[in-house]
């Protein structure tokens, strides 16, 4: 079980992504994602996610907000809880990322990108700003969803 963090950070009606093509035996490879990563031993969520996002942005988060919790079951990779974030402050300069590359993604084409089918499901509700806080359950067969719930209760998948 391992405990990750993920951040969209908005800017103009765009969104900060992340498209993983440079990591060998990236489960994640070819897809767009936000920003973060796994915790270091003894960190919080917030101090992961500022640490993740400097080190592959080269941006300091300055406004930013705790949206929920993803629990990912699959029958290839252990369990995961990832920490959810949305931002629309920050300081600094993008720099390059070696995990990928960063790019600015309207929020309009956001969808449309090549992406694990449960990020688009906790997507549409990172874009609620009245969205409270979430708990959402995703479950994989290799990359297949399979089951979702939000806070207990399931939703369909298309």
């Amino acid at each position: 079980m391992r405990n990750t963090t993920l951040c969209y950070i908005s800017h103009n009606d765009s969104y900060l992504m992340l498209h993983r093509t440079k990591k060998e035996n990236d489960q994640s490879h070819d897809k767009w994602l936000g920003i973060g990563g796994k915790f270091e031993d003894g960190e919080s969520p917030e101090e992961c996610i500022l640490r993740e996002t400097r080190e592959e942005t080269g941006l300091t988060l300055t406004q930013y907000r705790y949206r929920g919790i993803v629990t990912f079951v699959s029958d290839v990779w252990e369990t995961e809880y990832m920490h959810l974030f949305t931002a629309d402050g920050f300081t600094g300069t993008l720099t390059d990322c070696d995990e990928g590359e960063c790019e600015w993604i309207s929020r309009d084409r956001l969808l449309s990108l090549p992406m694990w089918a449960g990020d688009r499901i906790f997507l549409n509700l990172l874009f609620d700003p009245d969205q409270p806080f979430f708990s959402l359950k995703l479950e994989y067969r290799g990359e297949t969803l399979i089951y979702a719930a939000k806070d207990g209760i399931p939703l369909p998948i298309d």
